[in-house]
């Protein structure tokens, strides 16, 4: 028992050194690594500095899902630093239970209606017979591959009501049989039932991750649970366990897109989770799955009998099944105005980031500006009942249009200052739900439409979720709504919302009001975010005004932020005070901020105390912060001091970052020392850097070594690297081994890189190979690289031949990529047809290209039809997507050349106003009879 606080205080040094060390490899300061794990400074420093006491194990979990950690790994150290027993015992599961005691209904698979399934069983919870389709053998080769002993994960992706949680169900059956639990995190929310609960999953277990945008998405554990689920599926000794999840394509669109460059990237777990294993799920049943539904049928599945009979609208038999046509009938034909009304509401909100749950009075008042002045004149005193009473009619399937409904009471165990046996009391506003269908339909079909100001007004009075305020203010902001943004930033930031009032001291910036935004900072830094401090202070130095910005980094530091420490600590050593500034940097790595050790350690070295820069330095490095070791090995190199640098690279690999090796070896490539510059990148490769072999074999092939290069390429594709196959494939394909270059661009692509087989198209349609590269192009079409067949349609074009580009174009755009109906706007343009081109871009826009709508505009003004223009770019304000990557100017500054003030819902510049946190909202004014 004597080594017991031995062992725990070794649990902790370890724990606080892990999570210090996966800091610096991912080269995040501590305010940052905050804001990314959706904690506080204080309690990032805390957890990170030597007298911080054993941080929570939320803390934990949060922190290692951001710096891509082994949290079962790290939950364990804490565990034994805080002397806590193991959270079950040896008999006890894991969460779930037998998959044979789930009812597919509890799981989400939509019920179908009464009817007869294939088991002769009467009434509303039959399921139909099952016909397989494509994606089935994708699930049945991972149950298989989990059976044996290989933890799998698959992401079905489809649109809504296509049967993918359905496909889930049919596929785990083989493993019920095998005594397997399954697992659905649902309460008391998805994302926080996923979080508290993964690390104790155990083997033989499916976690039934549907609808994973609830999870993956989730704004606050998103990444945290990605990084969960991929640590569960690394650990040999909780498996096998089988991950099974289903998303929208617009959701697995916008979770795997690359970050835009110098922007966030808030799904970078996400993505790297989910890269490989995605399968789409078609809208449709092909001719093999209608000729098995027919043969069921026939058997006596009446409710695949009856879907057959409707299907006339090319196969979509599961859609049928759930009742989404007749959801989609009910909201194109309703039998008053006001329930397509206050569908539409619903859509939009949905659609502009509110929650799921709609309250009542917001729809209410939402819908009356959706309504024609007629049916707005025929309105009597109880519409809104018989509007509600219309939609809360079922469909096929048990589904309703609009379902009341009472969200989950938070369940959370008792603290000191709660009585045990509270019942926790649900709102009793009541909230409605809108079918996913519908919900889905809206963002499809509404998505180039601003909503009306009733929204807008309904948005800023009712509802009181800060973070569905939020949604909206960013959606009128990015619609060049700006007074409504303002309200409902202020809105938000009255129930004490911190990012809402960094939002508005931002735009009092913006406005000149330095004195108001400091204000509004101040607030959101008692509410826990100190970036506007940082934002005023920054202008107020640019101003000259060092003794205000001081001040305000002051602020920032006493509410906990010890990054403002360091700030402090720059500005007292650019005005020549170093003893203060060493004081300050001193400061703050005593509150556990290693970025204060770098600069401590250059200043040492700047004035020559070389022992005092090595001191700090490895302070630094005892925290796990690498960065220092890499900055004084570059100070050593210039100096001339080789071995030095070599020696402070060398420690910094042995702490996991081999980017000081790389870094060193490219320098002395740079300065004529290739034997010394190999020998560094083969270090880096030893420690595991596959791109350090990428270098090596780029070495080789430039010294005219082309078998070595090949053989360190190989290396690096053996260690997954997609970009060396890439290199592979293009140096099969020069030296005129075709299929040789072929194979080793499938490789890559089953490994998620579409871009080897992309650079052969390209290579074979420059050779003058159409038909090759057009054949490679529809390859990479299939595998979802739709961008293939557009860059040949291009180097067509730029050939002179137009005619094919085109066609190729049109194939490219039947295939889902945008850029294709922009090109093909551009020819007709090209061409003098308006009208088409203009049908095009519009086609483009809604699709998703965000440059369509700003082209044409664009072409517009500069043929002089400046009316035309400002038509086109207020419909793209509409769309309100401002990421236009490819257009010269940012459209926020062309709408505010154009509308100062902004514009109202309706589309009219909006008259002058002033942001302030006094402005009183302007009263809303319903249709009135023309």
């Amino acid at each position: 028992m004597d080594d017991e606080p031995d062992r725990q205080r070794s649990a902790q040094s370890e724990l606080r050194s892990r999570l210090d060390e996966g800091r610096a490899r991912a080269r995040l300061d501590q305010t940052t690594l905050a804001r990314k794990a959706g904690l506080g400074r204080t309690t990032v420093s805390k957890a990170l500095s030597p007298h911080g006491g054993v941080p929570s194990a939320d803390t934990v979990t949060a922190l290692a899902g951001v710096l891509k950690l082994p949290v079962g790994e790290l939950l364990e150290l804490r565990r034994i630093a805080a002397e806590e027993t193991g959270t079950a015992s040896a008999g006890v599961s894991g969460p779930g239970r037998p998959i044979g005691q789930w009812d597919p209904h509890e799981l989400e698979v939509h019920p179908a209606g009464p009817g007869k399934g294939p088991s002769g069983a009467d009434g509303v919870r039959a399921l139909p017979g099952y016909a397989r389709r494509e994606h089935d053998q994708v699930l049945a080769n991972a149950v298989t591959a989990a059976a044996t002993g290989r933890s799998q994960i698959v992401v079905l992706v489809g649109t809504s009501s296509t049967g993918k949680t359905r496909a889930c169900w049919e596929a785990v059956q083989p493993l019920a049989e095998k005594a397997w639990r399954l697992w659905h995190p649902f309460d008391p929310t998805r994302a926080e039932a996923a979080l508290e609960e993964l690390h104790r999953v155990g083997p033989r277990t499916v976690v039934w991750l549907n609808e994973a945008q609830h999870y993956l998405g989730d704004r606050k554990f998103g990444e945290r649970i990605a990084a969960a689920v991929r640590q569960l599926l690394l650990d040999e000794e909780r498996g096998p366990v089988l991950v099974l999840g289903t998303l929208w394509p617009e959701y697995a669109h916008h979770y795997t897109a690359p970050p835009t460059p110098g922007g966030d990237d808030p799904y970078s777990l996400v993505r790297e989770l989910m890269a490989g294993h995605m399968v789409s799920v078609p809208d449709t049943f092909d001719t093999a799955a209608l000729t098995a539904a027919a043969a069921l049928a026939e058997q006596g599945d009446t409710l695949l009998a009856d879907a057959l009979t409707r299907n006339q609208n090319g196969g979509r038999i599961t859609q049928d099944l759930a009742g989404a046509p007749e959801l989609l009938r009910r909201y194109e034909q309703p039998r008053q105005a006001a329930s397509r009304a206050l569908l539409e509401a619903a859509m939009d909100a949905r659609r502009l980031g509110t929650g799921l749950h709609l309250p009542k009075a917001f729809l209410t008042d939402a819908a009356r500006d959706y309504l024609s002045d007629h049916d707005y004149d025929l309105l009597t005193d109880d519409w809104a009942e018989h509007a509600y009473a219309e939609l809360a009619e079922q469909v096929h399937g048990k589904q309703e249009p609009l379902r009341r409904t009472t969200p989950r009471p938070t369940l959370r165990p008792p603290t000191p200052t709660t009585d045990a046996v509270t019942t926790p009391q649900t709102s009793a506003v009541p909230v409605f739900l809108l079918a996913d269908y519908l919900e889905q339909h809206g963002r499809t079909t509404r998505r180039h439409l601003c909503p009306p100001a009733s929204f807008w007004y309904a948005a800023h009075t009712h509802l009181t979720h800060p973070e569905d305020l939020n949604n909206l203010a960013k959606a009128a902001k990015g619609r060049h709504r700006l007074q409504w943004s303002h309200h409902l930033f202020q809105r938000a930031a009255d129930h004490g919302d911190p990012e809402a009032l960094t939002e508005l001291a931002r735009a009092l910036v913006e406005a000149g009001d330095l004195d108001g935004a400091e204000t509004l900072a101040r607030q959101a830094a008692d509410h826990g975010n100190t970036f506007a401090l940082y934002l005023v202070a920054e202008l107020r130095e640019e101003a000259g005004d060092r003794d205000g910005a001081e001040t305000l980094y002051q602020q920032a530091a006493d509410h906990g932020d010890t990054g403002a420490l360091t700030y402090l600590a720059v500005m007292r050593e650019e005005a020549g005070d170093r003893d203060g500034a060493e004081t300050l940097y001193q400061q703050a790595a005593d509150h556990g901020d290693p970025d204060a050790l770098i600069h401590l350690a250059e200043m040492r070295e700047e004035a020559g105390d070389r022992e005092g820069a090595e001191t700090f330095t490895r302070q630094a490095a005892d925290h796990g912060c690498t960065n220092p070791l890499a900055h004084l090995a570059k100070m050593r190199e210039k100096a001339g001091d080789r071995d030095g640098a070599e020696t402070f690279t060398r420690q910094a690999a042995d702490h996991g970052d081999t980017y000081p090796l790389t870094h060193l070896a490219e320098m002395r490539k740079a300065g004529g020392d290739w034997d010394g510059a190999e020998t560094l990148y083969r270090q880096a490769a030893d420690h595991g850097d596959t791109n350090a072999l990428n270098r090596l074999a780029e070495m080789r092939e430039e010294a005219g070594d082309w078998d070595g290069a090949e053989t360190l390429y190989r290396q690096a594709a053996d260690r997954g690297g997609t970009n060396a196959l890439t290199r592979l494939a293009m140096r099969r394909e020069e030296a005129g081994d075709r299929d040789g270059a072929e194979t080793l661009a499938r490789q890559a692509a089953g490994l998620g890189g579409h871009d080897a087989l992309a650079r052969l198209v390209m290579v074979r349609g420059m050779a003058g190979d159409r038909d090759g590269a057009e054949t490679l192009a529809r390859q990479v079409t299939d595998l979802g690289g739709t961008y293939a067949l557009t860059r040949l349609a291009t180097l067509l074009k730029m050939g002179g031949n137009r005619d094919d580009a085109e066609t190729l174009y049109r194939q490219a755009a039947d295939h889902g990529d945008p850029d294709a109906l922009t090109h093909l706007a551009v020819m007709r343009e090209e061409a003098g047809d308006r009208d088409d081109a203009e049908t095009l871009y519009r086609q483009a826009a809604d699709h998703g290209d965000p440059d369509a709508l700003y082209l044409l505009a664009e072409m517009r003004e500069e043929a002089g039809d400046r009316d035309g223009a400002e038509t086109l770019y207020r419909q793209a304000a509409d769309h309100g997507d401002r990421d236009a990557p490819y257009l010269p100017v940012e459209p926020s500054d062309i709408f505010n050349r154009l509308w100062p003030y902004g514009l109202d819902p309706d589309g009219t510049p909006t008259s002058p106003w002033e942001p302030s946190g006094s402005v009183e909202l302007r009263e809303h004014v319903p249709p009135r009879p023309s």
